[in-house]
């Protein structure tokens, strides 16, 4: 069994050490960067939730969650305004495989549907058009394409 833990100073340095497989590199960028967006986001008057996925104490993921447009955000998609995103999901490539990535999609949307930052109608979400595994995954749990783009990534939405 998985749990979602907001990154912290106990926890930080092992989802720094986290990684994805070289072929998935340009699919998701390294939870440091992650980070740092979220970082400034929230000085940004925005909203980021990151956090680290975990089976029992070991650390296997990352999840970053957002909610609406913040002073960062250059041309975002129109889904964004007012909704929840599921921003960063990542397996550590030693842990993939195993059905962590579903199971830290549930629990993103057990969080999401607790409206932390208030009522919203959609979940959107973003991936390269290449990514077939997330095109396939998302879709499971009822992500459309809804025909827009964020920057070179297919934009896929939720109704809640």
């Amino acid at each position: 069994m998985i749990r979602i833990e907001k990154v912290n100073a106990k926890n930080i340095w092992d989802i720094l050490k986290l990684r994805v497989s070289k072929e998935q590199e340009s699919f998701v960028a390294p939870n440091d960067l992650s980070i740092i967006e979220a970082y400034i986001a929230i000085t940004g008057n925005g909203h980021a939730f990151p956090f680290g996925i975990f089976e029992d104490e070991i650390p296997v993921g990352f999840l970053m969650i957002g909610y609406d447009v913040d002073d960062s955000f250059d041309n975002p998609p129109q889904i964004a305004y007012g909704n929840y995103s599921i921003w960063r999901l990542m397996i550590d490539e030693k842990y993939q495989g195993h059905g962590y990535g579903k199971e830290a999609i549930c629990l993103a949307l057990e969080f999401i549907r607790s409206f932390p930052c208030g009522k919203a109608e959609y979940c959107y979400l973003s991936y390269e058009p290449e990514n077939i595994g997330a095109k396939r995954l998302y879709s499971k749990f009822g992500f459309i394409e809804n025909g827009e783009m964020d920057g070179e990534e297919i934009v896929a939405v939720l109704k809640l």
